[in-house]
């Protein structure tokens, strides 16, 4: 595990996860260990902002930039690469997320992370072909000591809280002048949870995110 955390960490890439995956876990045949990959922060988008495929001005930069750097790792490692877009059909990571027992449904029902908040993202999977050791997870669930819980009320408008997300209600307000704080410093209820206030996420990615999302 050490070794694949090395190489991962030498791309700016983080082990968010991991787990032994069920054949009925929508993995490939034979995986032994799902991995689980997320920016390591804040160095992640510095670096990012280096590559050619952020500076060419093509689409889905980041997309392509993980399909590059984490097919590169599976090659190196002997594993398959899987990655939440490129679909339909698309690789369960949600479900994937929740076996890796770092990650669990938040009160708003996005995924909050043990050490990512809600600000958790996964840029792509390795699947293994062995049962590497794993260590068990330690850290609960961050909701459950949260008493205040400030994500269901941090929406401006209410488009996100504990009945779901009002998608084109989000994509309204933040492409007006009333949602610039969300479009350009994140959204405010994944920014409202103390787990995402000690990530490291530079504003300047979630501003990213929030452009494509708009």
């Amino acid at each position: 595990m050490q070794a694949v955390l090395t190489a991962a960490k030498a791309v700016h890439l983080d082990i968010a996860g991991a787990f032994h995956p069920r054949p009925d876990q929508g993995c490939p045949p034979g995986t032994g260990t799902l991995l689980l990959l997320a920016p390591q922060e804040p160095q992640f988008w510095p670096a990012f902002t280096e590559s050619a495929e952020y500076r060419d001005g093509a689409p889905d930069p980041m997309d392509r930039w993980s399909a590059k750097v984490i097919g590169q790792l599976a090659q190196d490692l002997g594993g398959t690469a899987l990655f939440p877009f490129g679909g339909p059909p698309f690789h369960p990571f949600y479900s994937w997320a929740l076996a890796s027992g770092r990650a669990w449904a938040s009160p708003v029902r996005l995924l909050v992370h043990d050490s990512a908040g809600l600000f958790i993202s996964y840029r792509g999977a390795l699947a293994l072909p062995g049962r590497m050791q794993l260590p068990a997870p330690t850290a609960p669930m961050p909701c459950t000591t949260c008493m205040d819980k400030p994500c269901l009320s941090a929406c401006p408008i209410g488009a996100l809280g504990a009945e779901g997300y009002d998608v084109p209600a989000c994509r309204a307000h933040i492409a007006g002048n009333a949602g610039r704080d969300c479009a350009e410093g994140g959204c405010l209820v994944r920014r409202a949870c103390p787990v995402s206030a000690r990530h490291g996420r530079l504003p300047e990615q979630s501003a990213f995110h929030m452009k494509a999302f708009r």
